[in-house]
């Protein structure tokens, strides 16, 4: 898999090059080019981004509105790279992070930059520094924003205003009171745009690790909407509250609330196994209702951490709708083979089964 520091080595230089050559008249490439590429393999990617930025600003004009202008009409001329690069879009990173780094003064100007520019690169990370010292301001421009015809400045309102936006800073306002938030996303939810939706949905997804019953409330009302788009970012909305296990959150993804089902032993194909090895489990489960029921079946298994103590991970295994009386045999394997994401510690390891989120039934068994 290619670096994604490599998305910003001597091709991505030379295509921003290539473009402030035809907006900045006295622009100097091989300067730019040469101070740019000194020094830069041995910066990670962020460092890479911020060297960029600092050479950026000393061939721009010193007069920040200038220079905005400049990068703007850079959009004219960009190169877009070759479509079957995966990083293409990285050459854009530091352009567009440069109104953060020293526009951060003037606001108008730069919100302006960043929603013509971030079609090229996501602004997303670029825009929180002006959420955090303009929220009324940056609100007032979101609302309009919602609004735009392009799909990537809608996109931008929602996922540079994540509470927790991975690899941005946290925008600890809204981790403590994300409510300025929802009519934003109330207007996106049925976006035409999947790329937009799915940003909603992660946007949601963040608040539910603090204000769990925020995001059901909203979305109660979103239900009624009876719309296929929304539905889907019901669903994606909630996935960690499926897998706390929230029992207000099954009723609203249409699942039975409080199902009666009956689960036998867990049997295991092994009580002991070595690391390696797989380990497979199987349980019958019963239906003690006389209507169908639809019912979300998981499974944790709590590993033993380099401490000894256990930690539990939640896995889907099915969902599933069951007769009346119906008697379902469920089976599956897991390996402890090791991987790169986590590490196997010997010890006493234990399986349960969740039916809706609740823990119904465990058994346990040693890894040596």
């Amino acid at each position: 898999m290619e670096l994604m520091k490599n998305g910003l080595s001597q091709p991505a230089i030379c295509r921003i090059s290539n473009a402030l050559s035809h907006v900045l008249t006295d622009f100097n490439s091989k300067s730019f080019e040469n101070s740019c590429l000194n020094g830069l393999d041995t910066l990670e990617l962020k460092e890479r981004v911020n060297h960029i930025i600092k050479v950026l600003h000393q061939h721009l004009p010193n007069n920040f509105k200038e220079a905005a202008n400049v990068l703007i009409r850079i959009k004219e001329v960009w190169d877009f790279g070759d479509a079957d690069d995966p990083l293409k879009s990285f050459a854009a990173w530091p352009i567009i992070d440069y109104f953060s780094e020293y526009g951060l003064d003037h606001p108008k100007e730069s919100l302006d930059g960043l929603k013509q520019l971030t079609h090229l690169f996501s602004a997303e990370f670029a825009i929180r520094a002006f959420i955090v010292k303009y929220p009324q301001y940056c609100h007032e421009q979101f609302s309009l924003w919602v609004k735009d015809e392009s799909a990537d400045v809608r996109r931008l309102v929602s996922e540079g205003t994540r509470p927790k936006l991975p690899w941005g800073i946290q925008l600890k306002q809204f981790v403590s009171d994300p409510t300025p938030n929802i009519p934003l996303l109330d207007c996106l939810k049925s976006d035409a745009s999947l790329y937009v939706r799915r940003s909603v949905a992660n946007h949601l997804n963040d608040i539910t690790k603090d204000h769990p019953n925020l995001v059901i409330n909203t979305c109660k009302k979103w239900a009624t909407l009876n719309n296929k788009s929304v539905d889907w970012v019901i669903k994606h909305a909630t996935r960690t509250l499926v897998k706390a296990g929230n029992p207000e959150v099954f009723p609203l993804l249409g699942f039975t609330e409080n199902p009666q089902i009956t689960i036998e032993a867990i049997e295991l194909s092994n009580n002991q196994i070595k690391l390696g090895e797989s380990v497979t489990f199987s349980a019958n489960i019963k239906a003690n209702s006389n209507s169908i029921q639809s019912i979300v079946i998981d499974y944790a298994i709590h590993f033993v951490k380099a401490n000894g103590k256990q930690q539990a991970k939640v896995f889907k295994l099915k969902n599933i709708t069951i007769k009346p009386n119906e008697l379902v045999n469920l089976k599956k394997s897991f390996s402890f083979k090791p991987i790169t994401t986590r590490k196997y510690y010997q010890g006493e390891h234990k399986i349960t089964l969740l039916i809706n989120g609740k823990e119904l039934i465990s058994k346990s068994f040693d890894v040596v």
